[in-house]
């Protein structure tokens, strides 16, 4: 049987010095972040990210905010069960959110942050309560069906269709998360921060969350998870007067120019600011640029 290894940050208390909290789902660890006090900005991380891509955003806005950030299930510090205790599917995800926030007490002005397939289990969640979302931050992220004119990577069709050979590229070889440390980022990534981001996924086992996710991405109606999200896609028009910031890193392997040009469509009022000099993890490049507009925009419309 193939050994776990325990997630171990202790020499990375620099960067990520968070208390750690936890709520129980279904026997399982959900970890999660709540620092500060006031209004309630939450944060969703993708994949293959967890709370600690978020570090500096939690550091600047908590505190005049409530910031709470959990990883997912099987990412980051979170539990990490088997595939037979846990889907890893879209509505768990958004489950898990909406379970997380009935328990912090969290029922009204909530802006989400979203990054990567956050944005998707954001905005699911945001469907289902339209009348709790008071603002949108969006970084890179997506949260309806893929743009016509959009090609899936050749990796992403090799993670989906590569069966065993899938799993020993993201689960043996770890080639997933660590092809993101080099591909996501567009100024390069510190070495403690590299190590950072690769933490929670030290073995076979803690990787199973990284391959879901992928294999989970709903493309057609034959995805588990496409009537989801086709119902978030179907209802995004329910936020259109909601005030959204969207910093979006120009260099993005995955969401390119038609995800920003789709989200434009749909919110031509949006704020939108590009980086020509930031990747998909926009906010690992250019973190002194996103913060001050964050903190400009929650102001200007506050709560």
């Amino acid at each position: 049987m193939l050994k776990t290894k325990p997630v171990d940050i202790s020499d990375l208390r620099h960067l990520y010095s968070f208390e750690s909290r936890y709520l129980d789902i279904d026997g399982f660890k959900y970890h999660y972040l709540d620092e500060g006090e006031g209004d309630p900005l939450v944060m969703v991380h993708g994949n293959p990210t967890w709370s600690f891509y978020f570090r500096e955003l939690i550091t600047s806005l908590s505190p005049g905010y409530r910031t709470i950030v959990p990883d997912h299930m099987g990412c980051g510090l979170s539990d990490k069960p088997h595939l037979s205790e846990y889907g890893f599917e879209l509505e768990q995800r958004v489950d898990d959110l909406e379970n997380l926030l009935a328990h912090l007490g969290v029922g009204e002005n909530i802006t989400l942050v979203l990054h990567d397939w956050g944005g998707m289990i954001g905005m699911a969640f945001a469907v289902r309560h339209p009348e709790r979302i008071r603002r949108l931050v969006l970084l890179n992220t997506y949260a309806f069906l893929p743009p016509a004119d959009y090609r899936v990577p050749l990796a992403g069709h090799f993670i989906r269709r590569a069966g065993p050979l899938a799993a020993l590229a993201v689960r043996g070889f770890n080639l997933f998360s660590v092809g993101a440390l080099y591909l996501a980022s567009r100024k390069g990534l510190a070495r403690d921060v590299k190590k950072g981001l690769k933490a929670p996924y030290n073995c076979w086992h803690h990787r199973l969350a990284v391959l879901r996710f992928v294999q989970d991405i709903p493309l057609s109606q034959a995805d588990s998870s496409y009537a989801v999200a086709k119902s978030v896609d179907d209802n995004l028009a329910r936020f259109a007067d909601t005030p959204i910031l969207i910093c979006w890193g120009e260099h993005d392997f995955v969401f390119n120019q038609c995800f920003l040009d789709e989200w434009q469509r749909r919110f031509p009022e949006a704020e939108v600011h590009r980086f020509s000099d930031a990747g998909h993890y926009v906010l690992e490049d250019v973190p002194e640029k996103i913060v001050p507009l964050v903190q400009d925009f929650l102001q200007r419309n506050a709560l």
